[in-house]
């Protein structure tokens, strides 16, 4: 299932029509898949990457995880990148991306000396657990820098894990006040290939960069479904 906030973000801020792909792992016909869609977007989810697949230490107990999401993501995005499909991947998707290029993950940042705790409070309502938590900053040279139309960005925070080496191929986006990856780009790539460690989808309407994001995946589906 996909939450309502990432079919309302597609449906309206990229103005197109969201179609959820089940996760089938080596059953899915990708080529197929490729053949029908204009664009990929990988959301975000409670579970995370097995660790198998990035050479990192057995999970702490209590980890969820998703493996039929693992066998269908992980080959998935770098072919519909080649493919010159537009992508965007948000929080478990950024780091699904990251993985898929050779990269790894902290999956305890906040036992990481030196970096913020970028947890949200549970105990608070949604409201203030997707609110504002802290600044990011833009790459001069990145597409989001152009996409914001500033340097800095006030971004919410809801991740346990995160970055530690990035994936080859991939280009930083945006840091964190604490030097975390953020966002990153995949460099070279055909059209918008972008992932992001916040979620832009909670209620993007009131947010002109998140509404100037999915405004910019729109149109490179676009691009994609006319070329």
């Amino acid at each position: 299932m996909v939450g309502e906030k990432y079919i309302t973000a597609v449906a309206d801020g990229a103005g197109a029509v969201p179609v959820l792909v089940p996760a089938l792992g080596p059953k899915l016909d990708l080529e197929g898949l490729l053949g029908i869609c204009d664009g990929l977007l990988f959301t975000g989810s409670q579970t995370n990457v097995e660790p198998h697949h990035y050479g990192g230490p057995a999970s702490a107990p209590g980890t969820l995880h998703d493996a039929n999401r693992d066998a269908t993501t992980l080959p998935l995005i770098p072919r519909a990148i080649a493919a010159g499909l537009p992508v965007l991947a948000i929080c478990r998707g950024f780091q699904e991306m990251n993985v898929a290029y050779g990269g790894t993950l902290w999956q305890r940042l906040h036992e990481v000396p030196g970096h913020i705790d970028h947890r949200e409070d549970e105990a608070q309502p949604l409201e203030e657990q997707y609110g504002p938590a802290h600044e990011v900053l833009l790459d001069p040279g990145g597409l989001l820098r152009q996409i914001a139309g500033t340097d800095r960005l006030r971004v919410n925070s809801l991740h346990w894990q995160g970055v530690q080496t990035l994936g080859a191929g991939l280009a930083i986006e945006a840091r964190a006040p604490d030097g975390l990856i953020e966002a990153f780009r995949v460099a070279g790539s055909k059209r918008f290939a972008v992932g992001l460690q916040w979620h832009p989808e909670w209620q993007f309407e009131g947010n002109p960069f998140s509404r100037a994001l999915f405004a910019a995946f729109g149109a490179a589906c676009r691009q994609y479904a006319e070329s």
